[in-house]
């Protein structure tokens, strides 16, 4: 990758709706748009995007074989990243792609020959993983007028009609739902459980996290406090939490939470119910059923349609997004504000203290002037290591290698 190559590499790193996880220290980045000209641009699908947790330098990768759409939704399980589902400015898809990080080479590769019942067309929705089952929950999409007949109205909001056609199934309503549908990996197989208790309403744009054998839902909605739910992956019921309105945080969507213990979720960010992109951090105790507000050192760094993945010692690393989306609301439309800023920036949220030896890697990876000869008389692994996280806090650590 030459120079030129390099800059324009590094302008697609800004980008927001994307997907992402962490695996092996490593942040894995892939999809999502930039706005030029005042338009959405779509990113190219073809490759990936590496960021080394250690030493915060970027790597690109190409990938291979035929490219899924974007507006998607992205999971990792046992080393694919697997992508149903989503939208293009040609329409919408209920298709379903892999590709395997753990190889030397990306390519793409459609899932086909699937067993039961493929979920309708859609995009704004989440996915839980657990036990190697993607389990899809909301979003928005279409339906044939036969699928909305046979569905409770609980369970889909018809917005609009329109025809479309997807394959060789002609589509007429469009709408929110609040479906469960699993995938179960190793078989390539659909099922959609029947849920017991009082489910969330329909939505899409929430936030999804998982602990234990449960899926927790928040957000997506236009209500004044974000809410919260929690679905039993056993059992299928579901789970309301009420909490005082005043002590809730302000109702959002398209924000990230993201499970810090085996009783904590992270709240950050998100386009609030206000029409301003929010810069809070808080936490839900699921045991103790409560929210509270965290100390955030990145008040400066709102952000909407970023991602946020659990990284090493139960650090959060935030990616991307928008520090600015704002929707201008009158008494007849609400639009949204035309410039808006995608970032490319990194920033960690500490949620525990760090070892011992966490601290001493980065004390000297912030003054290697002060240690000098001696680094050469360590270990080579611990070595590589500190030279990682000298690297990490250096000018250079935006550099990319490709």
């Amino acid at each position: 990758m030459d120079a030129a190559e390099r800059t324009g590499a590094a302008s697609r790193l800004e980008r927001s709706s994307h997907t992402a996880f962490v695996e092996e220290r490593t942040l894995y980045v892939w999809g999502g748009y930039q706005v030029v000209g005042g338009e959405d641009v779509m990113l190219p699908s073809d490759e990936m995007w590496l960021w080394d947790l250690d030493s915060g330098t970027w790597e690109w990768r190409p990938i291979a074989g035929e490219a899924p759409p974007q507006g998607f939704c992205g999971s990792h399980v046992n080393g694919k990243l697997y992508v149903f589902a989503g939208s293009d400015p040609v329409g919408y898809t209920d298709e379903m792609f892999s590709v395997d990080v753990t190889e030397q080479s990306y390519s793409w590769k459609k899932v086909i020959d699937t067993k039961g019942t493929t979920p309708s067309p859609r995009n704004k929705h989440s996915c839980w993983v657990h036990r190697g089952r993607l389990i899809l929950f909301g979003g928005y999409g279409c339906k044939t007028v036969g699928e909305v007949r046979n569905a409770s109205s609980s369970n889909f909001v018809v917005e609009e009609m329109s025809w479309t056609t997807v394959g060789n199934v002609l589509f007429r309503c469009w709408g929110w739902n609040n479906e469960v549908s699993v995938f179960d990996t190793p078989t390539a197989t659909w099922s959609a459980p029947e849920t017991l208790g009082p489910a969330p309403a329909p939505r899409g744009c929430h936030a999804s996290a998982v602990l234990g054998n449960k899926g927790y839902i928040s957000g997506g909605v236009e209500e004044s406090e974000l809410d919260m739910f929690c679905l039993d992956l056993e059992t299928w019921t579901w789970t309301r939490f009420d909490v005082s309105p005043s002590r809730a945080p302000l109702g959002r969507s398209m924000f990230t939470m993201t499970p810090t213990s085996d009783h904590a979720l992270f709240v950050f960010g998100g386009l609030g119910t206000d029409g301003e992109t929010l810069n809070d951090a808080w936490q839900f105790d699921t045991r103790k059923r409560e929210w509270n507000q965290m100390v955030n050192p990145h008040k400066d760094k709102p952000r909407v349609c970023h991602t946020a993945c659990l990284g090493s010692d139960n650090d959060v690393v935030v990616f991307g997004g928008i520090s600015n989306m704002c929707f201008l609301m009158d008494t007849v439309l609400i639009l949204r504000a035309p410039s808006q800023d995608h970032c490319r920036d990194v920033f960690v949220f500490q949620t525990q203290p760090y070892s011992l030896f966490r601290l001493c890697e980065d004390l000297i990876g912030r003054n290697p002037e002060r240690f000098g000869k001696h680094l050469n008389r360590l270990p080579s692994k611990v070595h590589k290591k500190i030279n990682k996280r000298i690297a990490f806090f250096s000018e250079t650590k935006g550099d990319l290698t490709a």
